[in-house]
């Protein structure tokens, strides 16, 4: 946990999903499972507020999103989010996407691995909720939607014309946003959106192995090269060259760059400390 703090405490208890920590593993579970777990405006909140404490949390290295139920996330909702947004004026419309947009900010600036295990339907903001996160492991009967075009609004919503160019190509990004037609998990795989697909009973413990495994290793290298991936998307060649040289030579001074070396000299695994 970071010294470095004033008066403003750690959340104790979120309300609005389900938030648990254990063995340097945070676990987000949206659980309105009636719903699809559809958004509401108090989960967007939360889930903002959330991701601005865990980079001062020092004893979570990384981060877990899911579903309770048969869906991952179906966007937001249509009664308690949609149709309160029609009474809105402008600037109230304006705030509430300028908040949609913000968690998936600080899911890219996190310095830490966002790992969606997405159990069921990912459609609308939940689509892309999975898509700012950094590996997307895809149950086999989960399917996204980028559906905004079929209710009426912009495909490029919270970010998505941004994140999925860069992740499909601009012609298969162009196709999903514009047309809005779910995407199963074999497409998902194929086209480079899904990390991985796995039978539906194997998402949980392929989530959790990959988290452990994450959680166990060397986090100030894992932060770097997530904050270089995404710093270097709008970089020249040169600028990128030189961010990397000035974040390498840094970590070189790091204990745990010490530490692999001894390993390597002792034949033995290293015991990574995020220092």
């Amino acid at each position: 946990m970071s010294p470095f703090r004033a008066s403003a405490p750690f959340t104790e208890s979120w309300e609005h999903f389900h938030y648990t920590e254990a063995d340097g593993v945070a676990t987000v579970t949206f659980d309105r499972p009636d719903r699809l777990n559809a958004l509401t405006f108090d989960v967007y909140a939360d889930l903002r507020d959330l991701l601005a404490e865990l980079p001062h949390r020092g004893d979570v290295s990384v981060l877990v999103m899911t579903g309770k139920g048969k869906g991952f996330c179906s966007g937001g909702d249509v009664d308690e989010i949609i149709g309160e947004l029609l009474a809105m004026d402008s600037r109230d419309l304006l705030d509430f996407t300028r908040m949609t947009g913000a968690v998936v900010d600080a899911m890219r600036q996190l310095p830490l691995p966002i790992i969606a295990a997405v159990n069921g339907v990912a459609a609308g903001a939940g689509s892309v909720i999975a898509l700012a996160s950094d590996f997307r492991l895809v149950a086999r009967s989960a399917r996204f939607h980028f559906l905004f075009t079929k209710v009426g609004l912009a495909g490029a919503d919270m970010g998505a014309a941004y994140l999925l160019p860069r992740l499909v190509g601009m012609g298969r990004a162009t196709e999903l946003l514009m047309l809005g037609d779910p995407v199963d998990s074999e497409r998902a795989a194929a086209i480079g959106l899904a990390t991985a697909v796995v039978e539906d009973g194997s998402l949980t413990e392929e989530a959790k192995s990959l988290a452990r495994r994450m959680a166990s290793g060397p986090a100030f290298a894992y932060a770097a090269t997530k904050k270089l991936l995404t710093a270097e998307q709008d970089m020249s060649l040169a600028s990128a060259i030189e961010m990397e040289a000035v974040t390498q030579a840094l970590l070189m001074t790091t204990e745990d760059h010490a530490e692999f070396h001894r390993a390597f000299t002792e034949k033995r695994d290293p015991e990574w400390r995020g220092r």
